[in-house]
């Protein structure tokens, strides 16, 4: 736990992803220099409490400030869970935001936005059992025709949270159309807590846009960090000194990609790195010609010798088009 922790010195936070933002990731991010908030992968509280020390709670000192994302609609499991990661974190953040089926069919995620007594009730619970910060991500509302972001959160902070992060799309949008911020900045007029704004922030020119629309205190970056763990830092930099900094070439993407894979199999294995490493490949060769034909191969090989062989050949052929 970070004492020195002050939300207000935050602009930047690391968005949880679920089966993206482990320890590695998170590494990652503080090796190319970004102070960040960072944010653990989606912890479901029934499955912490039944399993106190399960791998995605895994984390390193030097990643504070951090915080663990809990999900659930149970008040006593939401409690404990929070009990549980309290000594190691620096914010506890409830996720009312996820809308993938398996989570919202329970009533977890953004169907809690459906349930605002309860979130309130958890709220008040946590905070009375852990002393932390609190925080609490979510969407515009269950649907176009359920829009209750504003109600919500006014709620949420009458319930004592510290902050709130939100998605600016509906749960039925799952993750299509455009994130809208200038829903963001309705909520900033009404609330008193700092809120940030999420959704489609993938360069400093969407940080620029999105603050324009929004007004919001800080940004919640996710996918944008996929293939480019420099984004953090750099949007940082935007907001200390008013400087853009370039993006990584492809030459750098390639060379973070290596290293990438090399500490996820480091951490995991072999086979369970190289699966994992999967979901990755696109983010990070999208840019150049023949992509989808390199994915494709990459994501059926199964040992890194293979991988970093393929990785050389892009970037041979790279050098040759860029000549």
């Amino acid at each position: 736990m970070n004492k020195s922790f002050d939300i207000k010195d935050i602009k930047v936070i690391q968005a949880p992803l679920a089966g993206v933002t482990d320890r590695v990731f998170r590494g990652l991010i503080r090796k190319f220099g970004s102070g960040c908030l960072m944010t653990t992968e989606m912890i479901s509280s029934e499955m912490l409490c039944n399993n106190p020390e399960p791998r995605i709670i895994q984390f390193e000192e030097f990643e504070h400030p951090l915080s663990f994302q809990l999900v659930g609609h149970k008040i006593d499991k939401m409690t404990k869970a929070a009990k549980i990661v309290a000594p190691f974190a620096d914010v506890i953040d409830i996720n009312c935001g996820c809308p993938v089926k398996k989570v919202v069919v329970s009533g977890d995620g953004s169907a809690m936005m459906r349930t605002p007594k309860l979130i309130y009730e958890i709220i008040q619970s946590i905070k009375e059992a852990v002393n932390l910060p609190l925080s609490v991500k979510f969407r515009l509302g269950w649907s176009l025709n359920e829009e209750n972001y504003i109600e919500f959160a006014k709620t949420v902070e009458s319930a004592g949270a510290d902050f709130v992060t939100l998605h600016a799309r509906t749960r039925s949008q799952l993750y299509q159309g455009s994130a809208d911020w200038k829903k963001i900045g309705l909520l900033k007029k009404e609330l008193k807590i700092p809120v940030f704004a999420n959704g489609d922030i993938k360069t400093i020119e969407d940080v620029k846009n999105c603050i324009k629309d929004s007004n919001a205190d800080g940004v919640s970056v996710g996918r944008g960090i996929m293939g480019d763990f420099t984004l953090p830092y750099r949007i940082e930099q935007y907001f200390k000194k008013g400087v853009i900094l370039p993006p990584p070439s492809f030459e750098e993407k390639i060379s973070m990609l290596k290293e990438h894979l090399n500490s996820e199999i480091e951490f995991m294995g072999e086979k369970n790195g190289v699966k994992f490493m999967r979901k990755f490949y696109n983010y990070y060769i999208s840019q150049e010609r023949n992509c989808s034909k390199y994915r494709s191969v990459l994501v059926r090989l199964e040992t890194r010798k293979e991988i970093l062989k393929v990785l050389d050949e892009i970037l041979s052929l790279h050098y040759s088009n860029s000549r």
